[in-house]
């Protein structure tokens, strides 16, 4: 009260109302009720005067005066926060943006609640009431954020993100000891096995903790095993003990009714004949039983493997080693069931050969409560049976992802190689599987090995996964490793993968192979994305007699984004057409960093996309030497189909005449279909940007909305000739146009300040102009040539 009395006081006089106002904030604990049901009138001038705790509390009753509270919480933020946050336009909510900034900053200590009144509340828990409105949450360094949500006074706040994180994101992490990585496994296990979080994403990491990245993802793809790593301060985890519960009573509820049966089954094989039949019969029901203890909604029946095959050489399939797994706890459900006495000493004996073999194969880690031997074993499992010989299917599908490349695993570089008996196999097996997201993204990351062969077993049956991103991290000859385990994924029915991102600094295979390789096995996909900017000198130099992923048939796909980003590689339009002519339902195309060998391939590319891609919305070319190819760039300006054109950095005026520019603007008047066109970086200088408004002339039929500009040695009095040139055109319309939007990024507006804000404040009557304060000496090798 204090506080705010001081805080009015320093602003200076008010009227009666506003001191009465600041008087029924201060009692807001016992006139709350009688508040809310205020006027509308009355209620707007007591908003601004409430502390946080209060106005999260008002939501319901201004939303029912026909109150907004929106602009109270933006003040907020300009107060508390101190900075303008990104892309403010596009916040529709700045009540939930100030509440998960504040949770952020409160959980890594930046923020000091004592630093403004209305964060001062007694009533008010920061962590606590904040919580229920994040969405997204960073966690960096040493992961001390998780630490606090692991801690038990926190418990309740943990349980509210669960049901409203969405985004996980690790940034700039650290190395750090067993009793953070603790904490971890229970955040990770409350909020994506038992939450919603749908999206992990995890950048710049440049020296990873295997141990830690293993764990993260991990339990991303839902797996772990439970006992004493799961463990919430000395007790188990109660949303698990709940679902194991309920899936025992099913269990047993299944059980009894079978065994009646069986018992009825017995007993007349009994009062027939006592033949070995019988014994044998009442040997498969045993056998029966103990699949269904074995099986559960979160626990598929696991296959049956003697145990000579565990210890010897086990086919690492994807699908029988990330497809099932294992109830943790055998023996509490064995003694749940009401099974007969023979059965009941079957079960035991076939668990005990079960728990034998499991302890084989899990090689010195035999402590069955130790925290990481799973993320250890785990990030050991290797993908031999991707590459066995001997498995027919699994060697001819990986030939085709494997054989394009010396550093492929068959050839003894880095990759799913073989390398002997996987500890890892049954402790994937022995582990539950529990809810995963659908969204992972690796961002400058370096994957090793050792990873990228855990990361390949985990994508392998990791059907939930819609979205994946991979992003500069080191991969080379790895990149056949992840393949392998997409191409297990692609056969399972049920996989929703629609969204590839593959970006890298050298590819260790040429763009159009691989962009061929994952089509083919993943014609649903919605999305594809390949980029690199270097071409690996290795490359190339495939073992003979194997055959190339380019010569893959290419199903129908269900393609709509197609983004490719050669390391300056030939756009050979003979293995680019079969991909287009796949993708029927094709709206987005974008091809960077490319190179023409000669001047019939474009044109063959814009015949099949008329052709074959009757939906194509977008186009983009980046960085592609267009300067001889007019004739075509001319063709696609007249698409009616085409939506948005990019010509970045193509060169488009380097060799060419006047005409070439008045062509060009005259193409655009007379296609109304266009919405977007952006020409960044083609060096249009003042007097062609000056041309181009007369695009929008009285007798324009164009609907262009948006013009990209950026990186075009603009000058001041160049932009305000093209303002005033605009404004006339306008005038003469009537003041009808569509035109609404200018980019202006990277140009030399600031060699005369005052002609440049002239012209912004004029072209900001008109539409929407977005800019930067850059500084244009950075280019004066560019003014030189163009001079």
């Amino acid at each position: 009260a204090a506080t705010l009395s001081g805080a009015m006081a320093a602003e200076g006089p008010f009227s009666l109302f506003v001191l009465s106002a600041a008087a029924v904030s201060r009692s807001m604990g016992a006139l709350e009720r009688e508040v809310w049901a205020l006027p509308g009138h009355l209620l707007r001038g007591l908003l601004p005067l409430l502390t946080v705790f209060r106005l999260e509390r008002a939501e319901d009753a201004a939303r029912r005066a026909g109150l907004s509270t929106q602009p109270i919480w933006r003040k907020l933020w300009d107060d508390v926060m101190k900075t303008r946050p990104p892309n403010s336009e596009n916040i529709t909510c700045w009540r939930k943006k100030f509440l998960e900034t504040f949770f952020s900053n409160v959980l890594h200590g930046v923020l000091d609640v004592s630093s403004d009144w209305r964060l001062n509340d007694h009533h008010f828990s920061p962590l606590l009431h904040s919580s229920p409105h994040v969405s997204q949450l960073t966690l960096c360094n040493m992961l001390q954020g998780a630490v606090e949500l692991a801690a038990e006074h926190n418990q309740k706040v943990l349980e509210n993100l669960a049901g409203s994180l969405q985004i996980l994101k690790f940034q700039h992490l650290l190395s750090s000891d067993q009793s953070i990585r603790r904490s971890l496994v229970l955040l990770l296990h409350r909020l994506i096995h038992h939450g919603s979080v749908s999206q992990v994403s995890m950048y710049s990491w440049p020296v990873p903790d295997t141990v830690l990245l293993v764990l993260i993802l991990s339990m991303s793809a839902g797996f772990w095993r439970l006992g004493n790593a799961l463990a919430y301060h000395s007790s188990p985890c109660s949303l698990c003990r709940e679902e194991d519960k309920a899936q025992s009573q099913k269990s047993a509820q299944e059980q009894a009714e079978r065994g009646c049966c069986d018992e009825r089954e017995w007993s007349d094989g009994e009062n027939q004949k006592g033949s070995p039949k019988a014994m044998e019969g009442n040997g498969s029901g045993a056998d029966t039983c103990l699949n269904s203890v074995l099986s559960g909604p979160r626990s598929p029946p696991l296959q049956s493997q003697p145990c000579e095959e565990a210890s010897s050489k086990v086919p690492c399939d994807h699908t029988s080693i990330l497809g099932r797994s294992s109830p943790c706890c055998i023996s509490d459900q064995l003694l749940c069931h009401p099974v007969a006495r023979k059965t009941r000493r079957r079960l035991r004996s076939a668990v005990g050969k079960k728990r034998r073999c499991l302890r084989r194969s899990r090689g010195p880690h035999a402590d069955p409560e130790d925290l990481y031997d799973f993320v250890f074993t785990v990030a050991r499992e290797n993908n031999s049976g991707l590459l066995d010989k001997k498995s027919t299917t699994e060697g001819e599908n990986a030939e085709n992802w494997t054989s394009s490349s010396p550093g492929s695993p068959r050839t003894g570089h880095s990759g799913c190689k073989k390398r002997g008996v996987s500890a890892g196999i049954f402790s994937l097996k022995a582990a539950h599987r529990f809810r995963s997201v659908s969204t992972l993204e690796l961002f400058s990351i370096p994957l090793t090995g050792e990873t990228c062969r855990t990361l390949s077993n985990l994508l392998s049956s990791w059907v939930s996964l819609e979205n994946l991103v991979l992003s500069y991290n080191g991969l080379g000859a790895n990149i056949f490793c992840i393949l392998s385990g997409l191409r297990a994924l692609s056969r399972h029915s049920d996989c929703h993968l629609r969204v590839v991102r593959l970006s890298d600094v050298f590819s260790h295979m040429p763009c159009m192979e691989l962009v061929r390789c994952i089509l083919s096995a993943f014609p649903q996909l919605h999305t594809l994305s390949v980029s690199f900017d270097l071409k690996n000198q290795l490359e190339g130099n495939r073992p003979e007699g194997n055959p190339s992923c380019s010569e893959a048939e290419i199903p129908e796909s269900c393609l709509e984004q197609l983004e490719i980003r050669f390391p300056r590689e030939p756009l050979h339009t003979a293995f680019l057409l079969p991909v287009l002519k796949a993708s029927k339902s094709l709206q987005q195309l974008s091809l960077d960093s490319a190179t023409l060998p000669c001047s019939q391939e474009l044109g063959l590319l814009l015949e099949v996309l008329k052709e074959c891609n009757p939906n194509l919305k977008k186009l983009s070319f980046h960085d592609v030497n267009l300067a001889e190819h007019q004739k075509e760039v001319l063709l696609l300006l007249q698409d009616p189909v085409l939506q948005e054109i990019t010509f970045s950095f193509c060169r488009l005026f380097e060799s060419s005449t006047t005409e070439f520019l008045s062509e060009i603007i005259n193409t655009v008047k007379r296609n109304s279909s266009l919405k977007s066109l952006k020409l960044p970086g083609n060096r249009l200088g003042n007097h062609r940007l000056v041309a181009l408004a007369d695009i929008f002339s009285e007798d324009s039929s164009s609907s262009l909305c948006q013009l990209d500009v950026s990186s075009n040695c603009i000058k001041p009095d160049g932009l305000l000739e093209f303002t005033k040139k605009l404004e006339g055109h306008i005038q003469q319309r009537g003041g009808q146009i569509q035109f609404t939007h200018l980019r202006l990024f990277q140009n030399w507006l600031d060699q005369d300040a005052e002609t440049a804000q002239e012209a912004l404040r004029r072209l900001k009557a008109v539409c929407s102009v977005v800019n930067d304060s850059w500084d244009s000496s950075q280019a004066f090798a560019d003014y030189i040539s163009v001079m």
